[in-house]
C-alpha cells in the first residue's frame, strides 16, 4: 500500500473513530470491518498509533483490542491516561480489560 493510500485509510479509520459514543469502545477490527477491510485490524492499530501526532483531539482512548484490553495504553505518554479517560466516562476498567465489555461495544458497522 502507498503512502498516500496509507493515508487515506488512516482517515477513514479517524472518522468512524470519531463517531464512537462517550462511554462506549470499539476493537479494532470492528473498524476494519466497518470500512470493509476486515482483515486489517493490524493497519487499523497502526493508524490509531499515529492518531496522537496527527489529531490529538481523537478519542483514541475508545478503541481496545477483541478482548475489551487496553493494548493501545503505551501510545498516550502515561500509560495510565487511557484509563483514566475511559474511567471518566463511566466505564470500569481492571488489569487493563473493561469490565462488561459486551454492554459497552459500540459497532460502527450496525452504527454508522
Amino acid at each position: 500500500m502507498t503512502q498516500k493510500n496509507n493515508r487515506s485509510f488512516f482517515d477513514k479509520v479517524y472518522a468512524v473513530v470519531r463517531e464512537i459514543p462517550r462511554g462506549r469502545v470499539t476493537t479494532y477490527g470492528a473498524i476494519a470491518a466497518c470500512l470493509g477491510s476486515r482483515g486489517s485490524s493490524r493497519m487499523v492499530g497502526w493508524a490509531m498509533n499515529q492518531s496522537h501526532a496527527s489529531d490529538p483531539s481523537l478519542p483514541a482512548h475508545r478503541v481496545v483490542n477483541r478482548k475489551g484490553m487496553l493494548t493501545g495504553k503505551h501510545h498516550f505518554g502515561d500509560p495510565n491516561l487511557m484509563k483514566q479517560l475511559l474511567e471518566n466516562e463511566g466505564l470500569e476498567i481492571e488489569d487493563d480489560k473493561v469490565l462488561n465489555f459486551d454492554l459497552h461495544f459500540w459497532d460502527p458497522c450496525s452504527h454508522l
